[in-house]
């Protein structure tokens, strides 16, 4: 980026993206982004107040990259409700394993962000939450699942799943019982939901 074009924070995240992977989230430093957009490192701080912002935004960026093909899948009207909500999951799931393998600088920035940004990392939760509470609220109307409340049903769930996608569990996601471990858990929740 030339010192003449005008810095966006798309652009710094980008390039904050880029240099994270190169260093890995400890060894990156303000300067060392703005060195790779040209820049002196105080015009990111009138962007950024400070790294763990920058960090965080970056983080919050990822994560929501994450989100958005789950949404999708939350608003497909095509199959039975049971059918979305496991497809969610499993979706879920496969995007945090493969970024653990593909991705593991920004995957262990996302592990260390969420000790410290515990609003943003719950607002992510949160937007997850929500995502399934659409699909099991489809499953209520339907008479698929039985009636109750579906956002906490979806809260239940999400926390009963958290061994396959939270990133404190990440060590256990190379076993090779993973997935039957996992189908066990689903069987679990499903008869606990289906009418």
């Amino acid at each position: 980026m030339a010192n003449d074009q005008p810095l966006t924070k798309e652009a710094i995240l980008e390039a904050a993206e880029q240099v994270l992977r190169r260093y890995g989230p400890e060894k990156t430093s303000v300067v060392d982004v703005a060195k790779a957009l040209q820049v002196s490192h105080g015009t990111l701080y009138r962007h950024f107040p400070s790294k763990a912002a920058l960090r965080e935004a970056v983080t919050e960026r990822w994560l929501h990259r994450i989100a958005e093909p789950l949404q999708e899948i939350a608003d497909r009207l095509d199959g039975s409700a049971a059918e979305r909500l496991r497809t969610w999951l499993q979706a879920l799931i496969q995007s945090k394993r493969k970024h653990v393998v593909e991705d593991p600088e920004m995957f262990g920035m996302y592990s260390a962000v969420t000790l410290d940004a515990v609003e943003m990392i719950a607002e992510h939760v949160q937007h997850l939450i929500g995502q399934m509470t659409a699909i099991i609220a489809d499953g209520v109307n339907a008479k698929e699942f039985r009636s109750g409340e579906p956002e906490a049903m979806a809260r239940a769930i999400f926390f009963a799943t958290t061994r396959f996608h939270h990133p404190a569990h990440a060590y256990e996601w190379s076993t090779s019982t993973i997935e039957q471990e996992f189908d066990l858990v689903w069987e679990l929740i499903l008869s606990g939901i289906r009418k």
